[in-house]
């Protein structure tokens, strides 16, 4: 199986070499999704070595990560593997999120930190994180320890899904709904990550009050939504 890894990137100039670093010895493909960055984050990334995907203006990493997924159909990959351009994943941890999709269990695989311990959230986000996995489970009956985790790994089905349906602005939570009601298999593993060491996150105090009542409507408003099963 061909996987491609998908790093959705927005002003990274920062993390973009330590990305480069740890996927040095990665077997995969990986393409940058640069995200309007305003910033040196595309020439960063080719001087590395990286196929880099432009988008003249910021669209957020749902559209980013929708670019990437495009691509990998268009080039025939058959799985794809989201990896944050900010240095937090890991390249050693990728072999066990393609596993599931790999061994046919599921078709969305979702890197767990709470699973793998050792992960620091910042107050608000450990309080949003823990908010959102109760409104998955009473409004789709889900069960997602860290809804949140931007480390996915998409199979066919998956691609092909959500190539053509992805949620905006802050699409991890929703779209967890999205993949649910289409019928598509979601599985979570634990996964070690790294806290963000350079550059600032997209979401600060304000963004993340916004993020969670955005959010919360979003999955509500979804829950009620008829999708087309895959």
């Amino acid at each position: 199986m061909r996987a491609l890894i998908i790093i959705p990137a927005y002003n990274e100039e920062a993390n973009i070499p330590k990305v480069a670093e740890d996927l040095k010895e990665s077997i995969h493909d990986a393409v940058v999704i640069n995200d309007g960055s305003t910033d040196k984050t595309h020439q960063i990334a080719r001087d590395l070595g990286f196929k880099v995907l432009n988008h003249p203006y910021n669209i957020g990493v749902g559209g980013a990560v929708q670019t990437g997924l495009k691509y990998a159909l268009l080039r025939d990959y058959d799985i794809a593997i989201q990896f944050d351009g900010d240095g937090q994943h890991r390249a050693d941890q990728i072999e066990n999120i393609i596993r599931p999709v790999f061994n046919d269990e599921a078709d969305l695989v979702i890197g767990s930190r709470i699973l793998g311990g050792g992960y620091r959230f910042p107050l608000l986000r450990r309080i949003g994180g823990r908010w959102f996995s109760l409104l998955l489970y009473l409004s789709a009956g889900i069960k997602i320890t860290d809804p949140t985790s931007g480390f996915r790994c998409y199979g066919r089905r998956a691609m092909e899904f959500f190539s053509s349906c992805y949620p905006e602005d802050y699409p991890e939570v929703e779209s967890i709904i999205y993949a649910s009601k289409a019928g598509l298999r979601i599985k979570e593993v634990p996964s070690l990550m790294r806290q963000r060491t350079g550059g600032r996150s997209s979401i600060g105090v304000f963004q993340s009050i916004y993020y969670m009542l955005k959010v919360s409507i979003g999955v509500m408003l979804t829950s009620l939504r008829s999708i087309r099963r895959w």
